[in-house]
């Protein structure tokens, strides 16, 4: 498990140190949540061993994924497009755990073909649910 020394904010980027000297930042910007957030809701977050959690504007980083970049999955692709969606509620919906959803979405695991075609198909009746209105 990676251990955190030291977290902090710029005006553009939260920034990691681990306890081996290593340092990584994420951009604001590559997060519609924490792109559009404020100041105080930036400043509002909590830190475990796996990551940052930011409660006002339920958004996670894991502290894994600073280090280890990779290619936007389908779903975060989905995600970052439709800012709208929440996938803290979308996680509650399939009955899974937020943390488990935010690594399908991250890439960090990959979900089975039965679990992404449930997704799809949550993603697909929260649309249609959104067309009866």
């Amino acid at each position: 498990m990676l251990e955190i020394e030291r977290i902090w904010l710029t005006d553009n980027a939260v920034h990691i140190r681990s306890v081996d000297g290593r340092e990584a930042s994420e951009a604001f910007a590559d997060y519609p949540r924490l792109a559009y957030a404020t100041k105080k809701q930036l400043e509002n977050y909590q830190a475990d061993c796996f990551g940052i959690h930011w409660p006002d504007l339920d958004e996670d980083l894991a502290f894994e994924n600073f280090f280890n970049h990779r290619p936007r999955t389908p779903l975060y692709s989905i995600f970052l497009a439709h800012h709208e969606l929440n996938a803290s509620a979308v996680a509650r919906r399939l009955g899974i755990s937020q943390s488990l959803f935010a690594q399908y979405i991250s890439g960090t695991k990959k979900p089975s073909q039965q679990r992404m075609q449930e997704i799809i198909d949550c993603l697909h009746q929260i649309g249609q649910e959104l067309l009866e209105i």
